[in-house]
């Protein structure tokens, strides 16, 4: 598989995203349902927003490593929060993540009106090796 990373601009870099990923030869390409901060047990939490984002990348890293891919290999991933604002301050959990795996992704923040019961926040990731 290669990548390549379309920038026509630098100021998105900051933001921990691209705004184009291309893929060519890609062995395998896994589309991951929205992870969301819910437990082994199937309980959403109802915790704070700062949990949540930790507990949903938790979730979002295990399916894909458990499919045998690496969270390296994103290539999109759609960030879904029923509040904006109250994730701001707590955006900087997702850049580290992102850093930490070495991804450059195509990102879109969406803000919806609900999530499944009290979950704030879902990340929606596609993944190529």
């Amino acid at each position: 598989m290669t990548k390549r990373v379309i920038n026509p601009w630098e100021w998105q870099n900051e933001r921990s995203y691209a705004q184009a990923v291309e893929v060519k030869n890609p062995e395998g390409t896994l589309y991951v349902s929205g992870q969301t901060a819910i437990s082994a047990d199937g309980i959403s939490s109802n915790e704070s927003m700062e949990s949540q984002i930790n507990l949903a990348l938790q979730n979002l890293e295990l399916v894909i490593t458990q499919a045998d891919y690496e969270c390296s290999g994103i290539v999109r991933l759609n960030i879904y929060t029923t509040d904006t604002a109250e994730l701001w301050p707590h955006f900087n959990i997702i850049q580290n993540w992102i850093a930490k795996h070495k991804i450059t992704q195509a990102t879109t923040l969406f803000e919806v009106k609900s999530l499944f019961e009290t979950l704030k926040v879902e990340f929606e990731a596609t993944v190529v090796k």
